[in-house]
This record gives C-alpha cells, sequence and structure tokens, in this order.
C-alpha cells in the first residue's frame, strides 16, 4: 500500500474579463478496493456553487458555476490517497481469442465494443489487422503483446494542444502523447472484438513517461478478472503506478476541466501543474 500526495493546478488567464458558464470537473477518483480517497480538497476562484454526481459511468463529478466575471480562472485539487498493488493475476486458460462474453456482460458492454472511428485508411487497417492474436492464444498474452507493440514502436511525444489524435494520425506520425497511443489501443482491441474504454488520471513515479501531467491509458474488460488496466505509453499492465480518476467511452468524455465561458476574452494562456508524490508519514522515536 502507498500514501501519495496529488496536486493539480489548473489556471485559465483571459486578456479580457469574461462571464464563466458551468465548469464540469473529474479530478477526484472513487473510492475503491484500488483506491481510497483520505483528503481531498477543492480551491477554487473565482467561488461559486458547487454539486457533486456520479455520471453514468460512476465517474465522481463536480459540477461548478463560477460567480461573477474575471481574467483568471483557478481550479486547485489537492489529494491525499492510499494505493492498493493489483498484481495482475493469470487469467482462466479458458479465457482465449477471440474473446467471448456472456450474454449478461454483452448487454452492458455494448458501448466499449463497437468502435468510434473509421479505418478507411489501409494502411491503419492493415496494421490493426497484423496485431491480431492467433486462434486460441491466451487472452493475457495477447493484450500484452499489443501494449508492448504500441509501446515499443511508436515515440511518446508531449502534445499540449487540446483534443486526440485518430488513429490513423498516431500510426503516420509514428507517435503522440499518451492520450493518443490510448486511443490507438482501445480502437484496435474494439475491432478484435474486446471491450475497451479510456482511462484518465495520473501515473506515479519521476521517470515514467506520461508524469507531471494527467495520464492516459486503457481498460480492457476480461472474464473472471473484470476492468484490467494497460497503459501502452510506459509499457504497464495493472499498475499500483496507475491511479484512475475517470473511464470513458471515448477521450473527450474524461477531460479533467471542461466548460463554458462568455464574451470575448482575446489572447488566453492555459497553466496545468501536476504533481505525484510519496506522503512522507512521521515514526515514533
Amino acid at each position: 500500500m502507498a500514501h501519495l500526495t496529488i496536486f493539480h493546478e489548473t489556471r485559465y488567464s483571459y486578456d479580457r474579463p469574461v462571464r464563466f458558464g458551468q465548469h464540469r470537473l473529474m479530478l477526484r477518483p472513487r473510492d475503491s478496493h484500488a483506491i481510497r480517497v483520505i483528503e481531498a480538497k477543492l480551491t477554487l476562484s473565482p467561488p461559486g456553487r458547487t454539486r457533486w454526481v456520479y455520471d453514468a459511468l460512476g465517474n465522481c463529478v463536480c459540477l461548478f458555476e463560477p460567480r461573477g466575471s474575471g481574467r483568471i480562472l483557478s481550479i486547485v485539487s489537492r489529494l491525499v490517497i492510499e494505493r492498493f498493488p493489483a498484481p495482475l493475476t493469470p487469467d482462466n486458460p479458458h479465457t482465449a481469442q477471440p474473446i467471448s462474453y456472456a450474454a449478461e456482460d454483452r448487454l452492458l458492454l455494448g458501448p466499449f465494443l463497437t468502435p468510434a472511428t473509421e479505418d478507411e485508411d489501409p494502411r491503419l487497417a492493415a496494421w490493426m489487422a497484423a496485431q491480431a492474436g492467433r486462434p486460441g492464444e491466451p487472452a493475457l498474452d495477447g493484450l500484452m503483446r499489443l501494449t508492448a507493440s504500441i509501446h515499443d514502436g511508436f515515440a511518446y511525444r508531449e502534445r499540449h494542444a487540446e483534443g486526440v489524435q485518430s488513429p490513423a494520425e498516431t500510426l503516420a506520425l509514428g507517435g503522440g502523447a499518451c492520450r493518443d497511443l490510448a486511443w490507438l489501443m482501445i480502437e484496435t482491441l474494439r475491432r478484435q472484438g474486446y471491450a475497451a474504454r479510456f482511462v484518465s488520471g495520473y501515473i506515479n513515479g519521476g521517470t515514467r513517461k506520461g508524469g507531471g501531467a494527467t495520464h492516459a491509458w486503457v481498460e480492457v474488460f476480461l472474464p473472471d478478472l473484470g476492468w484490467t488496466e494497460f497503459d501502452p505509453t510506459n509499457g504497464l499492465a495493472e499498475s499500483a503506478d496507475l491511479i484512475r480518476i475517470a473511464v470513458a467511452r471515448a477521450p473527450g468524455e474524461a477531460a479533467p476541466v471542461s466548460g463554458t465561458i462568455f464574451g470575448n476574452p482575446g489572447p488566453s494562456e492555459l497553466d496545468v501543474t501536476v504533481r505525484v508524490s510519496a506522503l512522507e508519514t512521521a515514526t515514533a522515536a
């Protein structure tokens, strides 16, 4: 078990005063067998009304309505959590490719089984087809192989522009940000018959790719194992360094901060600071 502190500041600066509409904040994990929230604090400026809800996927969402107008919107989240190790154990030997889900599971997994992008680019279709495992290959072996293929075959590049690259763009460019690599893996898995979803959160470890910012990876639903984490950016599976905040069918649905403003802001800047560190605890003398 690890005790971790997470500091996440999002600061929008506008050249002219604007009025703020409702903002949707996805900054707090939901308590589970893997993560326990010890402390959670939001500091918001300008202040305003907040309301916490669970969305359709069970994510913790804060609906924030800043009062008045201003040139700066600052959202600071401070968390203290306990992260429990989740070692990856071998799945049922009968869980092999092509994957087969029980009828009751398929009813719930439908949105995560259907690809969200087109694969009209023949190069992308050929690459995705080449990643398919042989019939009878253990599911975990195939998933680890795809994770390693993206990790080893694509370059990780920090990318501060909003949005996510399409799988075809990531293939053509030979790399992308963590969200781009995760999206490529998700859409590839859906074409192989897997239920896969996008995960947004943080990663612990200064040497990990994606540290110092929000991070993105993949969850795949496996019979007997449930939702299982794979991080193609770092080549990880079910690592305790991954700290899940939100899950979604597509990347745009898991943005940590989203909202609207009214007025002409002129030039604007967005600054994001993320720090994840081990909590130092005092010991008795």
